[in-house]
């Protein structure tokens, strides 16, 4: 048989699901980013892409940034854009979920294939470096004489620092329904707002605020693990007496439609991307920690973290 001919046999069995993606010398990912660039799904997609990439499992990897509604609109395009794709992945994690209990999109997370978590990150609150605010005390004690005048900046709505800060309200007594939550498209966005003074507070992944706060152009006021970071001297709530700890994770999902043979394929990828060295550099540099699971364990822990979540949210008044 001639190469030509033979490669192009490989190619169309691959595409028809009868001969796995691994296989093959490396795939074309098409990444879609359910948010604006700057922010934690942006910084994961890419970092995942890279390390596709030096795992020698995907020769080109091209990103697709589609933010709002907590993920909805990517995740909307990427269910009717990219049915039976077995090259197309998307970055998601407990955001989406958040957003998906309180929006209610049309579209959800139930016709996309879950293939991987991938890292889990707590959050951190932090003040414009001119706050008249020193401390999260001085930020509560605010906000229990005028809810409305504390602006809390972060994610989307349903995001972890929204569910957060609710929780912080619910703790301090304060009716979580009056909370102002300024809802940002995208991490860029929220960090412009707080570099700005445009709100009180902001929250967000640890790593995206952590170059601003070594510069000082913002104070690290809590964080919402249940103990101090690693390396990082920042409190948690609870050693502020503010009984309060959410964690986030991201991961990624295949499209619609692909065979459980392209699935598997897919996670086989992405597994060996977490062995690569420029994954270990991007978990370093993020602070982010691993926490790798794949296929149905993925999928069960999405089910039951989607119901804890919503629990969550009608407690601390959210819904």
């Amino acid at each position: 048989m001639r190469r030509d001919t033979f490669l192009k046999s490989m190619a169309a069995l691959a595409v028809s699901g009868g001969f796995p993606l691994s296989a093959l010398a490396g795939a074309n990912i098409k990444m879609m980013i359910p948010a604006n660039p700057g922010g934690g799904w942006d910084t994961t997609g890419r970092a995942l892409g890279k390390a596709l990439q030096d795992a020698k499992v995907a020769d080109t990897v091209t990103y697709d940034n589609k933010g709002g509604a907590a993920g909805a609109l990517g995740l909307a395009q990427f269910v009717n854009g990219s049915k039976s794709d077995p090259n197309a992945m998307m970055v998601m994690g407990q955001v989406m979920l958040g957003g998906i209990i309180t929006g209610k999109p049309p579209v959800n997370l139930s016709t996309a294939t879950p293939l991987a978590r991938l890292t889990s990150e707590y959050n951190v609150f932090v003040l414009p470096a001119n706050s008249p605010f020193k401390s999260m005390k001085e930020v509560i004690e605010q906000l229990k004489k005028d809810p409305g005048s504390v602006k809390w900046g972060g994610g989307s709505r349903g995001s972890t620092e929204h569910i957060a800060a609710a929780m912080i309200a619910r703790e301090a007594g304060v009716d979580a329904s009056k909370i102002n939550y300024v809802a940002f498209r995208g991490g860029g966005e929220a960090t412009a707002a707080i570099l700005g003074g445009n709100v009180t507070i902001g929250g967000s992944g640890y790593s995206e605020f952590s170059e601003y706060i070594a510069a000082g152009k913002m104070k690290a006021v809590a964080v919402t693990s249940g103990t101090r970071l690693k390396g990082v001297n920042v409190p948690t709530l609870k050693e502020q007496d503010i009984n309060v700890e959410i964690g986030n994770w991201r991961g990624v999902y295949g499209a619609p439609g692909i065979t459980p043979d392209q699935a598997k394929a897919l996670i086989e990828m992405v597994v060996k991307a977490t062995k690569s060295k420029a994954w270990a550099e991007a978990l370093e540099k993020n602070s982010w920690t691993p926490a790798l699971l794949t296929g149905a364990e993925f999928a069960k822990f999405v089910d039951n973290d989607f119901a804890s979540l919503r629990a969550t949210m009608v407690k601390s008044g959210m819904i």
